[in-house]
């Protein structure tokens, strides 16, 4: 299934707008900013720079009529810059995930959701990871809440690399909606 998200200028899906279907990494080439945004199916991943860095949000199908709004739900930043889609992933969801960058440290594999590494893992942190299968998202603090980060399968030595500086990350949960 595609996904396909409108990007428009102005709150309340006013101004110019930019339909995408696949992963953008810079919209400065299509919009100025974007104040609102419509998801019509799929999923997708938004970031507040170009290239999939800084801070991050998960969006599913709804209306987003006011980024600025988005803040107190958990957003932490008022303009998209890059978005990627989130393909929908059938089948076993497994992560191994670590205490200390480059996979140094105490790890754990994980197969479902963890609301908190420490209480779970005795883990105090999680600064890299590995995703064998599925899409997750992480959190900063325990029980899903704070900033957030998407990992696609793949090998991640280091958060710092991916612009998350100073962040370390408490919970994870599995993506496994249909959008």
């Amino acid at each position: 299934m595609m996904g396909k998200i409108t990007f428009y200028e102005e709150r309340n899906f006013q101004g110019r707008s930019y339909e995408c279907m696949s992963d953008c990494a810079d919209m400065s080439s299509h919009m100025s900013r974007s104040q609102s945004c419509r998801v019509e199916s799929g999923c997708f991943m938004v970031y507040e720079r170009n290239n999939y860095m800084g801070n991050q949000y998960f969006m599913r199908r709804g209306e987003y009529r006011d980024m600025n709004r988005m803040m107190s739900m958990g957003m932490m930043f008022d303009n998209i810059r890059s978005c990627r889609m989130i393909p929908y992933h059938r089948g076993q969801f497994r992560m191994k995930i670590y205490e200390r960058e480059n996979f140094g440290g105490q790890s754990n594999e994980m197969m479902d959701d963890c609301d908190n590494i420490q209480e779970r893992y005795r883990m105090s942190d999680c600064q890299s990871c590995n995703v064998m299968d599925g899409h997750w998202l992480m959190y900063e603090q325990p029980h899903y809440k704070g900033r957030m980060m998407y990992m696609r399968p793949g090998e991640y030595r280091s958060f710092r690399d991916m612009g998350m500086s100073g962040q370390r990350f408490m919970s994870m949960r599995r993506i496994t909606d249909m959008c």
